[in-house]
């Protein structure tokens, strides 16, 4: 268990590293372009959340995401006091990730976001951005497929920053995290409640399709999420081969 909470922390940590500092990044060398500073947060948050996930995946599973291990514990994929461990680990590390990010580009290390984005389309836009995360990674994993998942998660982010009006944030750990950077990829503490009901009833959302499309979900299945990893498992079976199984 401390092997995972500190893989699931450092990744965390990274994971907000990338988001903020490729958003500072982007403003200081593209400023006052708007869509080329996005395509840029995009590319390189894809990039790196695609590395970050070999990285720490086999240690704890690459989760870095409440929802997605509140989604896993009740499919039986971990236990539920596995993934209650996780939720503090995940949001401390955003937190450090984000303060990080500001330190390495010579800002205060603390500057709370004045980037307000609470709207009804944000909050819908979250719903779709956190539900489609979750039928990615448990689709992958319900087909044996879950080796495929690191990149098919950082594809669907990069693609999900552009197709959601809020730019699929789908991580209530990095919506805090962000709170503590006013630049590009920054949210302010108001804007932080809705954001977070959005991407849980996106996860509640996404547990219920998974179970209609994919009825016999397991915990063996479960198990996958998002890589193979050997702790805090609530199944003891090794993982299965990687071939696509749909019965």
């Amino acid at each position: 268990m401390k092997r995972a909470l500190l893989a699931e922390y450092l990744g965390s940590a990274l994971l907000a590293a990338v988001v903020i500092g490729s958003g500072i990044a982007a403003q200081r060398l593209s400023p006052g372009d708007l869509g080329l500073e996005l395509f840029e947060n995009a590319a390189v948050t894809a990039a790196g959340l695609y590395t970050i996930i070999l990285m720490f995946g086999p240690v704890s599973g690459g989760h870095f995401n409440p929802v997605v291990s509140l989604a896993d514990a009740s499919f039986g994929g971990i236990r539920w006091r596995t993934a209650l461990a996780y939720i503090p680990a995940q949001t401390a590390g955003c937190i450090s990730g984000t303060l990080l990010a500001n330190a390495m580009f010579a800002l205060p290390v603390v500057s709370i976001s004045i980037h307000h984005r609470a709207s009804a389309a944000h909050l819908l836009a979250e719903i779709v951005a956190t539900a489609g995360l979750l039928l990615v990674i448990f689709s992958l994993a319900r087909t044996r497929r879950a080796t495929t998942t690191p990149a098919a998660v950082g594809a669907y982010i990069g693609a999900a920053y552009w197709f959601t009006s809020s730019t699929s944030f789908a991580n209530p750990a990095i919506a805090v995290g962000r709170i503590f950077s006013n630049t590009f990829a920054g949210i302010a503490p108001a804007s932080v409640p809705a954001f977070a009901i959005g991407e849980l009833a996106g996860g509640l959302a996404a547990i219920l399709l998974v179970r209609a499309l994919y009825p016999d979900v397991t915990p063996d299945d479960a198990a996958q999420v998002i890589l193979p990893h050997n702790d805090g498992h609530a199944s003891s079976a090794p993982p299965t081969a990687q071939e696509p199984v749909l019965s």
